[in-house]
């Protein structure tokens, strides 16, 4: 599990900044040595976030909530893994394919204390295949009953295709109510830069 930095390339770049969040991954070996495996992993990213304080509704304008809007992005994949072995380092390459999640959501919480929003809603999505590759390195810093303790850094190419989605501001509230959506149409490609703690499994 680690933090994770997407860059937007090409088209993306000129609709949205770098996103962050969290990756994590479940490897599993198809050799004694870990030359060659099979790489789960998946995580969520926000490119943007907002957010208002707006009455509770128009009736009662005297009670105001935080209104939060976030664009987020959900991957999941699976694929091959090639490793090569270097004493406490271990230097991986990887690719596979999966699916790209892109989402809208907005939710309303209230202040002095009360944290937790007690309404929410998917505002707009859109998904299909995604695929990625990338490069990284292990290196173990302990073991921990034979299990090793690694930190991990990776980068990968995000291959999304073109994709609809929000930005940040892309909603409008219309009067009398309604919401007009600004919505983006682009190739959805980004570079995703890993850096976290890995923690291996040895059975008995």
């Amino acid at each position: 599990m680690g933090v994770a930095l997407a860059q937007p390339r090409g088209e993306f770049n000129e609709y949205v900044g770098v996103g962050v969040g969290l990756m994590g991954f479940v490897r599993g070996h198809l050799d004694e040595r870990g030359v060659l495996g099979l790489r789960l992993q998946g995580g969520v990213l926000t490119y943007g976030r907002e957010t208002q304080r707006v009455p509770l509704s128009e009736t009662i304008g005297r009670i105001e909530v935080d209104l939060t809007t976030s664009n987020n992005i959900f991957l999941l994949s699976a694929g091959p893994e090639l490793a090569i072995p270097m004493g406490n380092a271990r230097v991986w390459a990887h690719a596979g394919g999966g699916l790209g999640y892109f989402s809208t959501d907005s939710q309303v919480q209230g202040s002095l204390g009360d944290q937790e929003p007690f309404a929410s809603t998917r505002n707009f999505s859109d998904a299909g295949f995604a695929w990625n590759a990338g490069a990284g390195i292990d290196y173990t810093l302990a073991r921990i009953r034979g299990s090793p303790v690694a930190l991990t850094f990776g980068l990968s190419h995000q291959e999304n295709g073109r994709r609809e989605y929000l930005t940040r501001g892309g909603i409008r509230d219309l009067p009398g109510g309604g919401l007009e959506f600004d919505v983006k149409r682009s190739q959805a490609n980004f570079l995703l830069w890993t850096f976290g703690v890995s923690v291996g499994f040895v059975p008995e």
